[in-house]
């Protein structure tokens, strides 16, 4: 699927998002949602602007761990399509770029390439030097500009705001479940799946090692339930997905394995996307094969006791 073009003609004037947006959540959506009303209302071009790198990597003040993204840009353009956004602007996010003048950022990367009627943001926003150019400043430039500026209030679900961070907390716990709340869908893996070493078909549970297309965010080792598509097959197939080091047989290496359940052929070079549905056990180290089939069985049997009803 192509993506927004933010090269594309323009349509007299925009409704403009800005934000990392990196998970595209309730809360980010909620943004989103604004910007796609007030472009249609006012009958122009809908755009979200973001960055790249994240701003934190960026601004740390100390050397900064850049954690991996979420949603890499690629499918974020192509998320953002989907949902009807006609321009997807990254600003390559640099320390001069942190250090304008809220009114010259506006200028320079809003009024003149986007010519704005409206600006949705989350209510904590602020751009520019410090910090400055937060919710209140935003609309006195906008006043003096001719844009109107919106602030969206949190989305707050079991009495926390929805984030990036609270997502990510809870991908490290495994809890692929409660993300799928907080998300609006599926926390999903994309890659293509690439020879292993054949372990798991020698255990009768043959499975296709998944090599991602991009640095993101894994959740935490252990054996979920999941939905697999193969390629652009409109199906989604039931599968158990194990993402560890198999530590029965002294693994070293993180993989990401998925045995799709009543299914058999070769998956290798093939596309493969995994949706997460529910976490199954922890990564356990048994003390034999026999040990370790035994237990494999039961997760089948789990797996689909989880995923009957769910397409």
């Amino acid at each position: 699927m192509s993506g927004p073009d933010p090269s594309a003609p323009a349509r007299r004037g925009s409704a403009v998002a800005i934000g990392v947006f990196d998970g595209l959540h309730l809360g980010h959506r909620a943004i989103l949602e604004r910007a796609l009303a007030r472009a249609r209302a006012a009958g122009v071009r809908s755009v979200v602007m973001s960055f790249d790198p994240h701003p934190d990597v960026v601004l740390a003040r100390e050397r900064f761990h850049s954690p991996p993204p979420l949603t890499p840009l690629g499918e974020r353009r192509e998320r953002l399509a989907a949902m009807g956004i006609d321009a997807f602007d990254v600003l390559p996010f640099t320390r001069e770029l942190a250090s304008l003048e809220p009114e010259a950022f506006v200028d320079r990367h809003l009024v003149g390439p986007h010519a704005p009627v409206a600006l949705v943001v989350g209510e904590g926003f602020a751009l520019g030097r410090g910090r400055s150019g937060n919710v209140e400043r935003l609309r006195a430039i906008g006043g003096m500009r001719g844009f109107e500026v919106e602030a969206v209030p949190l989305v707050v679900l079991d009495g926390a705001p929805v984030s990036s961070t609270r997502i990510r907390a809870l991908l490290a716990e495994g809890k692929v479940a409660e993300t799928t709340r907080l998300l609006g869908r599926r926390y999903t893996l994309r890659g293509t799946v690439v020879t292993g070493d054949g372990r798991g078909r020698e255990l009768g549970y043959p499975t296709a090692n998944l090599r991602l297309y991009e640095d993101r965010v894994v959740p935490a080792d252990g054996i979920y339930a999941v939905l697999a598509r193969l390629g652009d097959e409109p199906a989604l197939r039931k599968a158990a997905m194990s993402i560890g080091v198999r530590p029965t047989f002294d693994g070293a290496l993180r993989t990401l394995e998925v045995h799709l359940l009543d299914w058999s052929g070769d998956l290798v070079g093939r596309p493969l996307e995994v949706e997460f549905v529910d976490w199954l056990r922890p990564e356990l180290r048994f003390e034999n094969a026999k040990a370790l089939i035994a237990a494999m069985d039961r997760d089948v049997a789990e797996t689909r006791r989880k995923l009957a009803g769910v397409s």
